[in-house]
């Protein structure tokens, strides 16, 4: 399968370019930045050169991004610009280009102000019931590439998954500026529960979201000319409801 990896230079991006061929894919890099894990330097708001870096692709990952510790480098346009018409972009090419799979890397960040845990509270409880609370311009810019991400999937039939992702890039976070008071042990300790997501996971993620995207193995079936269903489904076959023959729902 080939696979357009957005962002390729970023540390999910290199570990996917590293991972993809282990299982027999053709991964293509496309980033700002040019780099060993780079095929194609350009920006994801760049249609033009989306387009062409998308055809022939079987499947997108979509990781590049301005991350949160962009916020206080970076204007709120850019942010708009990279990260919400930035998957605007590569969403309408990935449904010009008939792409089988699209998966979106978000962020946890989404959630915002409602990941404080209330009055008298040790932590929230954050599932995707919660209703996000902007915090910041990474957060709403994410938000809004999600929403993006289900009106493609929505009206254009582009099989889409999104993906929270907690953080796992190695950079010091702002924690020992915003926790002066806490002694060492404490402090390295609520860094190790904020950092709680390993590289490895959430490439393993990204795999499985590829390979298991909505429509993506019945359109390859389909392109191959072979029977659309999976191997488990094959075995299992049809069962029927009746004892003997009343319409389509019998015992075969």
């Amino acid at each position: 399968m080939r696979v357009l990896v957005t962002g390729s230079a970023g540390h999910l991006g290199e570990a996917l370019m590293r991972t993809l061929p282990q299982g027999g894919h053709v991964p293509v890099g496309l980033d700002i930045a040019a780099g060993r894990w780079v095929d194609v330097v350009g920006s994801v708001d760049d249609r033009e050169l989306i387009r062409n870096a998308i055809a022939g692709a079987d499947a997108v990952i979509h990781t590049a991004t301005l991350h949160k510790p962009h916020v206080g480098t970076h204007a709120r346009e850019q942010f708009v610009q990279t990260n919400v018409t930035g998957t605007l972009v590569p969403l309408e090419e990935a449904v010009r280009a008939g792409v089988g799979a699209f998966v979106f890397t978000s962020s946890t960040s989404v959630f915002g102000r409602a990941s404080r845990p209330g009055p008298d509270k040790p932590a929230a409880w954050i599932t995707e019931d919660v209703e996000p609370q902007v915090r910041n311009i990474y957060g709403a810019s994410k938000q809004a590439a999600e929403a993006l991400c289900e009106l493609v999937a929505r009206d254009d039939a582009l099989p889409t998954v999104v993906l929270r992702t907690s953080r796992f890039f190695p950079e010091p976070d702002d924690l020992a500026q915003r926790r002066d008071a806490h002694d060492d042990l404490s402090l390295k300790v609520s860094e190790l529960l904020y950092r709680r997501c390993d590289l490895e996971d959430v490439v393993s993620a990204h795999l499985l979201a590829i390979q298991r995207a909505p429509g993506l193995g019945s359109l390859r079936a389909l392109r191959d000319g072979r029977d659309t269903r999976s191997e488990i489904a094959r075995a299992v076959g049809a069962k029927g409801y009746h004892d003997r023959t009343v319409g389509v729902y019998t015992r075969r």
